[in-house]
């Protein structure tokens, strides 16, 4: 009996502690407000742009469970459970479009990685008034837009009179038909995709560069050090936090293709839909041809989820590893 009265006296004094808890947590989440509105302030517009086209559209996430009809919106459309996703997967060329998207996707992060590190290191030894041009001349193709970027492509494969196939011809060589060789379209895509954001890519590792402190560099020269081997043995390993999280966030595109550079670059042709076709592509012709909205919805959502649980499972790895290379 006295048990009970002792913990029904303490009652009230717990449920004051956790209002005065709450309070003070409040109050400090209020004051550090009030410290940093300035920069909460010009984070409004992100905020707002991310909650407009991110987060309120994904109600329409629904639309994968449905037989999406125009007439009936997405609320009044009937239900069917997984088939959409059955028939994106039942399809014969599932296979193939997965094993591409991935594989492409590899390459992508692969080369690019290589080459970006590269020259970031590279730009890091131009003198200073140089070092502003050729940032630009590296950085000026990612404004470029895909629709833009394939007629340069087609200039320099057309059969006709591209500039490749007429350098062929004045060597002696026979004209190469790109556009029906489907086996040359991978390294063309790798090279037209490298060329487009390598820039991007390159001021990132070199910004990264930047902020590394001179006196690594001086203390390696004093012991007789190389170029390369600084860049081998100070530039890189410092540079491992930066490399690390670049890679965890591609990773989680590993099911998303880029669809302008795989549409507009092969200028949609049937020859190369068995080295070119993606899952993008292929979801955005079946789209078009059939008007199969819930199996589109269907592969969003399929590659939204994928790309998550390869984001966690990479961060989950690299955490193991070294956690202070983890995004969280």
């Amino acid at each position: 009996m006295s048990d009970k009265v002792s913990l029904a006296a303490k009652a009230p004094s717990d449920t004051q502690g956790n209002t005065r808890r709450r309070k003070s947590w409040l109050g400090r989440e209020m004051r550090h407000f009030r410290n940093n509105k300035e920069l909460f302030l010009l984070s409004l517009p992100g905020i707002l742009y991310k909650l407009i086209f991110a987060y309120i559209p994904m109600v329409g996430v629904i639309i994968a469970f449905k037989n999406y009809r125009y007439d009936l919106g997405i609320f009044g459309s009937k239900w069917v459970g997984f088939d959409n996703f059955r028939y994106l997967f039942s399809t014969d060329t599932a296979w193939r479009i997965t094993r591409n998207t991935v594989l492409y996707n590899v390459a992508y992060i692969l080369v690019t990685l290589v080459a970006a590190l590269l020259l970031a290191v590279l730009l890091n030894e131009v003198k200073a008034k140089w070092s502003r041009f050729y940032q630009t001349a590296l950085f000026l193709p990612h404004f470029l837009s895909w629709v833009l970027v394939g007629y340069i492509a087609y200039a320099f494969l057309n059969h006709a009179d591209g500039f490749i196939n007429r350098t062929l011809m004045a060597m002696g060589f026979d004209p190469v038909s790109w556009y029906q060789n489907a086996g040359a379209w991978p390294f063309i895509l790798v090279i037209v995709h490298l060329w487009k954001v390598i820039g991007f890519n390159t001021l990132i590792y070199f910004a990264g560069i930047m902020g590394i402190n001179s006196e690594y560099y001086e203390a390696a020269k004093i012991d007789g050090a190389t170029k390369s081997q600084m860049a081998l043995k100070i530039t890189i390993p410092l540079l491992s936090p930066l490399i690390v999280i670049l890679l965890i966030l591609s990773i989680g595109s590993m099911f998303r293709g880029d669809f302008g550079l795989h549409y507009f670059i092969p200028n949609n042709s049937g020859f190369l839909y068995g080295s070119t076709d993606i899952i993008d592509t292929y979801v955005y012709r079946a789209l078009r041809e059939v008007g199969n909205v819930g199996m589109s919805a269907a592969t969003g959502l399929y590659q939204s989820i994928v790309g998550l649980i390869l984001v966690l499972s990479a961060n989950a790895i690299v955490k193991k590893i070294n956690p202070d290379h983890s995004l969280w």
